[in-house]
């Protein structure tokens, strides 16, 4: 079958190749053929080796498609069933899960240290344990989530990482407060989904910071009342605010800086949102003083920061009551030999999200 392999950690390019079988289908696992994959800025990190990821590897994460055949023990899915990619299922038993934070549960990134493909050359293993840059791919059924039959695949595969990711850090993480005012810094796909959080909480005032005009102007269409370029946001917190800071502010980027800058333009007392996935040797600092006299919350968000599956529901009602643009996300669609072509366009912020048709 094809799929879309990265060799080593660092290179910019992906290999299509024809030979590659994926494995490890037995009890409690399942076969999925993909039938549409979200292209996520989690994969360029990965690829460029920000996050941690054992190569050979197959990138994707973000996926929908139909189960083939499911393994011993699959009660809840048998073939034919069409299903979102979970990257990280929880096991339900372990103490987060127990505690109701089954979004920080490790059973799904215990398995990205085990190959599910091989190919000739030796084996290859799929990111975050999945790999939906392929055809086909075998994961632990708690990965498969049945989708209703009125949701396109296309539009479920946004729901698998992105859109949860960004609509639960508005939702979930920060419970953003009618009347308030929130600035996103990253406005891709996940920031763009944050700022459509934020206007369903009923936020007054969302200004989109991003250095590409063309995601800037897709902002203002997703709900964004401003959209300015990192050089402006100084003048933007004294128009919006009188200069105090945002009530809200969400880093979507993943780096120190922006993390920094995020925290600058949060208020006394506000909540600094940080969704971007960064590197282990980026290191964000802050004075003990600043910490103490400010009183500004910060707030991690993994994953949409709630109950995954919960938000898989969530998001498909709004979806379907039209509060939540998702088809709009997408704004390139390419076939798997331009996986490449693909890369480029997030690189540059051409793209919000690209649908990888296989």
């Amino acid at each position: 079958m094809r799929a879309a392999v990265l060799h080593e950690i660092g290179q910019d390019k992906l290999e299509i190749l024809d030979d590659v079988e994926a494995v490890g289908f037995g009890p409690g696992k399942v076969r999925i053929r993909v039938r549409a994959t979200g292209l996520c800025h989690s994969d360029l990190s990965a690829m460029n080796g920000v996050l941690p990821q054992p190569a050979p590897f197959v990138p994707g994460h973000e996926g929908a498609g139909e189960i083939l055949e499911v393994g011993e023990g699959v009660g809840h899915l048998k073939a034919g069933d069409r299903v979102v990619v979970c990257w990280l299922p929880a096991c339900g038993t372990c103490p987060a899960c127990k505690r109701g934070q089954t979004e920080l549960c490790l059973a799904g990134f215990m398995n990205a240290g085990t190959p599910n493909f091989k190919r000739p050359g030796g084996d290859l293993f799929g990111f975050a344990g999945t790999g939906t840059f392929t055809e086909e791919v075998v994961v632990d059924a708690g990965c498969a989530v049945p989708i209703p039959d009125d949701v396109p695949f296309d539009i479920a595969a946004l729901i698998g990482c992105g859109v949860t990711t960004g609509l639960g850090a508005a939702l979930n993480t920060a419970d953003v407060e009618a009347g308030s005012s929130v600035a996103v810094i990253g406005c891709g796909g996940v920031g763009i989904s944050a700022i459509q959080g934020a206007r369903l909480k009923g936020a007054a005032e969302i200004v989109a910071v991003d250095p590409v005009a063309a995601r800037r102007e897709a902002a203002l269409t997703f709900g964004a009342t401003r959209a300015v370029s990192p050089d402006e946001l100084p003048a933007t917190k004294q128009q919006v605010t009188a200069g105090e800071g945002f009530d809200y502010v969400f880093e979507v980027v993943g780096k120190a800086a922006t993390a920094r800058t995020a925290y600058d333009n949060t208020r006394r007392g506000g909540t600094l949102v940080v969704v971007g996935a960064g590197a282990m040797d980026d290191f964000l600092q802050l004075n003990m003083f600043e910490l103490f006299f400010d009183e500004k919350r910060i707030l991690p968000s993994m994953y949409g920061g709630g109950d995954v599956l919960r938000s898989y529901e969530r998001t498909i009602a709004l979806w379907r009551a039209g509060r939540v643009d998702l088809a709009g996300l997408i704004t390139h669609r390419v076939p798997l030999a331009e996986i490449n072509e693909a890369l480029d366009q997030m690189r540059t912020g051409a793209s919000l999200r690209t649908c990888i048709e296989i």
